[in-house]
C-alpha cells in the first residue's frame, strides 16, 4: 500500500510516517520510481510505535526496542533502560499530581476568597488542603 493509504488506515499523517522512517522505526519498500510501498503489517507496526510514544518513550529507545519486541526477547541492558524510563515517568506523574493539587488550591482560593488568607506557599497550602480533605 502507498503512504497515503497507510496513513489513513493507521490514523496518522503522512508526515508522521516519514518521520518514523527517518528515525528508523518504519522501513518501507521502494518502487523503481522511489515511491514508498508498505505491507499490511505496517498498520500494526505504526500502532505499536504510537503506543510506545504515548508511553513516554523517545524515538531512540523505540528504535532499539522494536527489534526486541519482534524477537520477543529483551536483554538485561534494555530491560534496565525500560525500568529507568518507568521510574522517570512515575516521577513525572508525581510532579504533575503535585501541580494539579496546587491548581486545585488556586481554584479554591479564587472561588472561595473569604475562606482563608492567601498562603505564603502553595506547597504548604496543598499540604493543609490535603490534610483537611
Amino acid at each position: 500500500m502507498r503512504i497515503g493509504e497507510l496513513a489513513n488506515k493507521a490514523g496518522v499523517s503522512t508526515r508522521a510516517l516519514r518521520y518514523y522512517e527517518e528515525q528508523g522505526l518504519l522501513q518501507p519498500q521502494r518502487t523503481t520510481s522511489g515511491q514508498r510501498v508498505y505491507s499490511e503489517s505496517a498498520v500494526d507496526r505504526v500502532g505499536i510505535i504510537q503506543q510506545l510514544y504515548t508511553a513516554g518513550l523517545g524515538s531512540r529507545l523505540i528504535a532499539v526496542l522494536l527489534p526486541a519486541i519482534d524477537a520477543r526477547h529483551v536483554d538485561p541492558e534494555l530491560l534496565q533502560r525500560l525500568l529507568d524510563e518507568r521510574s522517570r515517568i512515575k516521577a513525572k506523574v508525581a510532579e504533575l499530581q503535585d501541580a494539579g493539587r496546587r491548581l486545585d488550591m488556586l481554584i479554591n482560593l479564587a472561588t472561595h476568597p473569604g475562606i482563608d488568607s492567601c498562603p505564603t506557599s502553595l506547597d504548604h497550602a496543598v499540604t493543609r488542603e490535603s490534610a483537611s480533605a
